[in-house]
């Protein structure tokens, strides 16, 4: 079952024509990644998605339901969460009590279970958001989605900025949140780290889909893969 349908999404920056007519869907428990240079239109695909730049043309259904002109707020409370670029915690609360800003919905993450998920927040669970690093800071946002029990989950750039050991950190909760059923769509700049744990893929280039298929069909074109991971183009190590 799709949880995300999306057909022929055109958006617009002012005059500045961004999405020119993606087509893309999520099925129940599947991680896509959306991948592209900077500028390809991946974060507006999702502030579209989310209502946050609403689309011109085209169609978007969630959970079976057309939210193409929604507001973000109503789009959230259907089950969809979303982590944006730049994190976007609030700095001048605790660690604490920035997971306690969400609505609570019934589900299985709870604050108990982010603090088992992710030590590092426990320990600082007094910080304030400004004296975290931005590895703390993107599982604070993470955990923040994962709290109001989503049934789909938007990333952008997770990776963005942080050490290795901490990107397969972020990337092993990603995963083990699909294996309990959340679809998740990962727009991402470390190519690599997104195709080995995506089932599909979609390509986008100047506002368009330059591709659509299996992840691991994707991550074999070594030469397709290193001309749009650009400076992530070294091998990424495979998660056990």
């Amino acid at each position: 079952m799709n949880v995300l349908e999306v057909e022929g999404l055109h958006t617009y920056y002012g005059k500045s024509h961004i999405l020119e007519g993606i087509d893309l869907h999520v099925q129940e428990g599947e991680l896509v990644t959306l991948l592209g240079r900077n500028g390809a239109g991946k974060s507006t695909t999702l502030r579209s998605l989310m209502g946050l730049t609403p689309a011109r043309q085209g169609s978007i259904r969630t959970f079976g339901q057309v939210t193409t002109q929604w507001p973000s707020h109503r789009i959230a409370a259907l089950g969809v969460g979303f982590v944006p670029e730049g994190r976007r915690i609030f700095a001048n609360l605790t660690v604490d009590e920035n997971l306690k800003v969400p609505m609570d919905r019934p589900g299985p993450w709870t604050l108990a279970r982010v603090y088992e998920l992710f030590p590092r927040l426990a320990e600082r669970k007094n910080n304030k958001g400004s004296q975290l690093s931005g590895g703390e800071q993107e599982m604070l946002a993470i955990s923040r989605a994962l709290l109001l029990n989503p049934r789909l989950l938007l990333l952008d750039e997770p990776s963005q900025g942080l050490a290795p050991l901490i990107v397969q950190d972020v990337f092993r909760v990603i995963v083990s949140t699909c294996k309990e059923g959340m679809s998740v769509l990962l727009v991402e700049q470390n190519v690599r780290a997104a195709v080995e744990i995506a089932d599909r893929a979609y390509v986008l280039d100047d506002g368009r889909i330059a591709y659509a298929g299996s992840a691991a069909e994707f991550a074999k074109d070594e030469e397709r893969v290193r001309a749009l991971a650009g400076a992530s183009a070294e091998k990424w190590d495979t998660m056990d």
